[in-house]
């Protein structure tokens, strides 16, 4: 049996034009979290031979706005992005599609990671935390010598 994703946004498919031109809109509404609600920043995992790194993208998010925790083999980050308000007259959005407030993820550490040697680091609006494995973890080369 195949998995499809449901895409509410997908029953516009038949509609004329005409109604389908607010279909961004609708699916956005439908599928992003309401204001106010968390969200979660995306984030990519990557292994390498020493450790694992974690990039999350957190653009506008201050760096003191920012908590990195690791406890009882799960890394979490939580933090806020700020809504910027602005002051004067008539000036207002014609569209807001970024999220706002705060967000937490939460990862689960593999048991090969150091959990003592976690380091992060933020740089143009992405976080890198890194995740040194330890030393048992790490693959080594074992030399075979062939008996005569």
């Amino acid at each position: 049996m195949t998995l499809m994703k449901y895409d509410p946004s997908d029953v516009f498919g038949d509609f004329p034009i005409g109604i389908r031109l607010f279909q961004d809109a609708v699916s956005r509404l439908l599928s992003e979290p309401a204001s106010g609600r968390p969200w979660a920043p995306p984030v990519d995992i990557l292994e390498t031979e020493n450790e694992l790194v974690l990039k999350a993208d957190l653009p506008d998010v201050d760096l003191n706005d920012i908590d990195i925790q690791v406890e009882n083999g799960t890394l979490t980050f939580r933090g806020e992005r700020k809504f910027e308000k602005r002051e004067g007259g008539n000036q207002g959005y014609h569209r807001l599609e970024r999220s706002y407030g705060s967000f937490v993820r939460c990862f689960s550490l593999p048991e090969t990671v150091a959990a003592d040697q976690v380091g992060a680091a933020y740089k143009n609006g992405v976080l890198t935390i890194s995740m040194p494995k330890k030393e048992v973890a790490k693959p080594r080369s074992i030399k075979v010598k062939i008996a005569e």
